[in-house]
């Protein structure tokens, strides 16, 4: 039977070979979305090297934090614009995955995040995650969880008001939008922990701050951001 199965799957690849989801190219059967080439030409920022770099800096004064970098550059047109796309919006959950893998590596081999306990990725409202089939933050968290061996927790910081989307919001608009939408559920569990809070893309920081502002509130928390991008 496992033989049967085999054969069928080698003949539909025959006919519907896979793909890389950035660039086109036939990619080998047992090969990930993305080809290698594709996830070497990604457009790399240094900033987990560098605890002074743009997304510390979009957050000084808003929030406290101990760390905060993008590993990419997310610019218009670019391939890697179209990976975010198939990840949030062409149910490609993989994508987050591979991609929190090449995160986790960047921290780990920077040296600066070695006392991180837990990573929490930015919740979606149940009815959102519903539609969707999944939260394309947690498949990032789960991937620099696999790499860095540190644990995620998901029923920690909830999504209690559904919100709109934000993609032509004023970042006014986009602070209405999110802030006071966030509770925590068992904040024993991150009493005095250091907690890396992950996100897709970086735009004002509005979400990311709504969220680090509750996550604070826990006694003797330290709060740290990772996001694959920079818009």
């Amino acid at each position: 039977m496992k033989r049967i199965i085999t054969y069928l799957e080698d003949f539909w690849f025959l006919f519907f070979p896979h793909v890389c989801e950035s660039c086109g190219a036939a990619l080998n059967k047992n090969e990930p979305p993305i080809c290698f080439k594709c996830l070497y030409d990604l457009p790399r920022t240094d900033y987990c090297k560098d605890p002074d770099n743009p997304i510390a800096n979009l957050f000084a004064g808003r929030i406290k934090l101990e760390n905060a970098f993008a590993l990419f550059h997310f610019y218009k047109g670019s391939r890697f614009r179209k990976l975010l796309h198939s990840l949030k919006y062409k149910s490609k959950p993989e994508i987050g995955v591979i991609l929190g893998k090449e995160l986790g590596a960047a921290m780990r081999s920077s040296g600066n995040f070695k006392d991180i306990d837990f990573v929490i990725p930015v919740p979606l409202h149940p009815n959102r995650q519903k539609q969707r089939g999944y939260n394309q933050s947690e498949m990032i968290a789960k991937g620099i969880s696999v790499v860095t061996d540190i644990q995620m927790l998901t029923e920690v910081l909830v999504r209690n008001v559904e919100t709109v989307t934000q993609t032509k919001m004023s970042r006014e608009e986009r602070w209405k939008n999110v802030s006071g939408k966030f509770v925590i559920h068992n904040d024993n569990l991150i009493i005095n922990k250091h907690v890396l809070l992950v996100d897709d893309v970086v735009t004002t920081g509005s979400t990311l701050e709504a969220c680090g502002e509750v996550l604070l509130k826990v006694k003797g928390l330290k709060l740290s951001i990772g996001v694959l991008a920079e818009a």
